[in-house]
């Protein structure tokens, strides 16, 4: 036999089971039906869940870790985008404000930003006062102003980024004589490191070309291309 002498002889008597004892008691039972059978798996079963619950933390903090490092690269990005965007601003409109006074024979323009402080999201406005008028918007512009004054910005842009070819169509076509010769002389410059086509019905503009495409309707309703090599006649 067990040695419980000892122990239960320590323990004291009890003339009276305290109140509630005997509904704890059934309480207790019914919580432990509730619970069911012992399952012999459940450490192996704990032991699984721990192992998958370990390898999606793990997975979990990885990810944390890359979006952290995301987030670093756009920061990064950003600031790059700033620098970048504000040099080039500042360079194309120097030039656009050489190009306007060239191209107008006078005058004055200028770029402006729409939100300084916010520079991957600001705007940019043109300021232009044409010989003879006041500073002004873009929309107020003459026709014609406007024309010129988006020739000016493209060439400015072309300065600063050469591009390989440039399609112009129909910029001229509200342009007078004088505005015109000196949209062609402009052409010519910067044809030696840019390549235009140029669709245009003016015959000024036409003389500045190496070589003409003419497009002509034959009696057939049919299109007809003719070229011309200026630089061969």
């Amino acid at each position: 036999p067990l040695p419980l002498h000892p122990l239960v002889s320590a323990l004291p008597i009890v003339e009276e089971l305290p109140a509630g004892l005997e509904e704890e008691i059934q309480r207790l039972k019914a919580h432990l039906r509730r619970l069911g059978a012992i399952n012999p798996n459940a450490p192996a079963e704990y032991a699984e869940t721990h192992e998958r619950h370990q390898f999606l933390s793990n997975q979990c903090a990885d990810l944390e870790a890359a979006a952290e490092r995301v987030r670093q690269v756009v920061v990064e990005l950003d600031e790059l985008m700033e620098s970048t965007f504000q040099t080039m601003f500042e360079a194309v409109a120097t030039h656009f404000s050489e190009l306007f006074t060239t191209l107008f024979g006078g005058g004055s323009a200028h770029l402006e930003l729409t939100e300084p402080d916010n520079l991957l999201n600001t705007g940019v406005d043109i300021v232009a006062r044409p010989p003879g008028k006041r500073a002004q918007r873009l929309a107020l512009l003459s026709g014609g102003e406007r024309a010129l004054t988006a020739v000016a910005l493209l060439f400015a842009i072309l300065k600063v980024s050469p591009a390989p070819f440039c399609v112009l169509d129909e910029v001229d076509a509200m342009l007078d004589e004088a505005n015109v010769g000196r949209f062609r002389t402009l052409l010519k410059e910067r044809s030696q490191e840019t390549q235009f086509i140029v669709i245009t019905h003016t015959r000024g503009t036409v003389e500045a070309a190496d070589t003409i495409y003419g497009v002509s309707m034959a009696s057939d309703a049919a299109s007809q291309v003719v070229s011309l090599d200026l630089e061969q006649v």
